[in-house]
């Protein structure tokens, strides 16, 4: 089955283990029920999982892309959040079937680069880690690996880690405790530019901080992946509005913590995406008329007057799009 970009193929896979890795953090492994291979995936990719409630979410695959029998990720309960995650961990178990979509990447590892940065804030470790498997795997590069995370306690992964240090691998692990004073310094790590590439996965003021450090840096050596938890989690002021889709003749109330295009499928309207977080692109949808609230990090200000991304930002009122 195709999906309505038509080109990556819908899967049942099965869960085959799922355990507690850390402090409100699941892994969960999945295979294809027969046991046979599944469609390959390249270092950064992540899968599209329609969870227990019906939502569909992406999470980043944090095994090495030459497993070919078996997906891992690793998911955090996000409390305050939509609800994907807190539905996954909590009703999804070892033998459960789940529809996938094939791997996708918009986080691709330039394997041209003669060295890399990592730099990973809490789940963000899930992408970098399948990096660094597959790098270690393959040649014997250099990297460096700055895992930022609140505790020990909540830090997935962080043995193994600890453990992959060696000649011209570093690791650095930093807990601040929620202390803000307390944070990494990262300035040292990029005040001058090197031929590395900088691959950088976490919550938004981390990303935030590492774009702003690495200004200085060449364009196509510094790369971002984010789901957007942030900027789609709910804020207090959110309230209803109505979307109304001009050449289909239809009108939908979007509610509160739910997105344009969650409610477009499921009212059985196909409508492209992809990293439904505001930073693809895929979604673009032509903007009649309205008051939008646009919350993407892909569209300039004039390009806001007449698009939307209906995977992120919200109307207030009634707004109409070209559907």
């Amino acid at each position: 089955m195709e999906d309505e970009l038509g080109k990556r193929t819908r899967l049942a896979l099965q869960i085959t283990r799922t355990e507690s890795i850390a402090d409100g953090i699941q892994l969960f492994e999945l295979r294809a029920a027969d046991g046979g291979t599944l469609p390959p995936f390249t270092p950064g990719s992540h899968l599209n999982i329609r969870v227990p409630n019906g939502s569909f979410r992406n999470y980043s695959l944090c095994n090495n892309p030459m497993d070919g029998d078996r997906y891992v990720i690793a998911v955090k309960r996000e409390v305050g959040g939509r609800g994907g995650s807190i539905s996954l961990i909590d009703n999804a178990r070892a033998g459960d079937v789940l529809e996938v979509k094939a791997p996708d990447n918009l986080f691709e590892l330039d394997l041209s680069a003669p060295r890399y940065v990592f730099v990973a804030g809490g789940i963000g470790i899930t992408p970098i880690l399948s990096m660094i498997r597959f790098v270690n795997a393959t040649s014997d590069k250099p990297w460096d690996l700055y895992y930022l995370t609140r505790s020990p306690e909540g830090t997935a992964f962080l043995d193994e880690i600890r453990g992959m240090a060696g000649p011209g691998r570093t690791v650095t692990i930093h807990h601040d405790h929620g202390v803000r004073e307390a944070a990494f310094d990262l300035w040292p790590v990029f005040e001058e530019p090197s031929k590395a590439h900088v691959y950088c996965c976490g919550p938004r003021p981390l990303m935030d901080a590492v774009r702003d450090m690495t200004g200085h840096w060449p364009l196509h050596a510094v790369h971002f992946e984010d789901f957007g938890s942030d900027l789609v989690r709910p804020k207090a002021d959110d309230v209803p509005f109505t979307v109304c889709l001009v050449k289909s003749h239809k009108s939908f109330e979007v509610p509160v913590g739910v997105t344009i295009l969650e409610v477009l499928r499921n009212h059985g309207i196909d409508a492209p995406s992809s990293c439904e977080s505001g930073t693809c692109g895929t979604c673009r949808t032509t903007f009649l008329s309205g008051e939008v609230d646009h919350r993407d990090l892909v569209l300039d200000e004039n390009e806001r007057k007449k698009n939307i991304m209906i995977c992120i930002s919200r109307g207030r009122g009634k707004i109409e799009i070209d559907r």
